[in-house]
């Protein structure tokens, strides 16, 4: 991707939080870019197709940040709690760098969940990977390492909302205490042994 299409989605990022895409327009992100409209329109057709690819972006950073987590050098057991919390912080991150969850940019969750496609298909993928290790060192005991990848990564997205906004926080579970219970609750269950 050239700097300049980067730059762009930069902007135009910090306008849509600031002022919500309605109320942004393509002239304002060229005048903010200091590039020329005709430079915008080279990289962009419509404000539609930029704010695509701000959630794309945005979408992209949390997920190399997920296989960076992925990719340590950790048990099986560490490796998913900190994929987990990792998870949970950087949806937190982009949330709060792009405005609010009540913020017109997130307010058309067709288009976020249009473009997150291709992130859910590949969080399964990470998620899966630290299952089949886990398996394969005899750590997990997991009949279906797709479908339990499945199921923890749609768990982990009814999460987010509730973390973001702090309801946790609410119920008087500190940071710290919280990683405890992900833990616990994803590797142990609530099955007494």
């Amino acid at each position: 991707m050239s700097k300049t299409r980067e730059m762009l989605i930069d902007v135009a990022r910090q306008l849509f939080a600031k002022s919500g895409v309605e109320n942004t327009t393509m002239n304002d992100i060229a005048l903010a870019s200091q590039k020329g409209r005709r430079t915008l329109y080279t990289y962009f057709k419509n404000k539609n197709e930029i704010y695509q690819a701000v959630v794309e972006s945005e979408l992209d950073h949390i997920l190399r940040s997920l296989q960076a987590m992925a990719e340590q050098d950790l048990s099986p057991e560490k490796k998913l709690v900190n994929y987990i919390y990792t998870r949970m912080e950087a949806m937190k991150e982009a949330v709060l760098r792009n405005g609010t969850l009540r913020a017109e940019f997130f307010r058309d969750i067709w288009k976020v969940e249009q473009a997150r496609k291709y992130m859910d298909l590949r969080e399964m993928q990470l998620i899966k990977g630290i299952l089949d290790e886990g398996v394969n060192k005899n750590i997990f005991t997991i009949a279906d390492t797709n479908i339990t990848a499945s199921i923890i990564h749609y768990a982990l997205k009814g999460l987010d909302v509730p973390y973001i906004k702090g309801h946790f926080n609410e119920s008087k579970i500190d940071q710290t205490s919280l990683k405890d219970y992900i833990m616990n609750f994803i590797l142990n269950g609530i099955k007494k042994r």
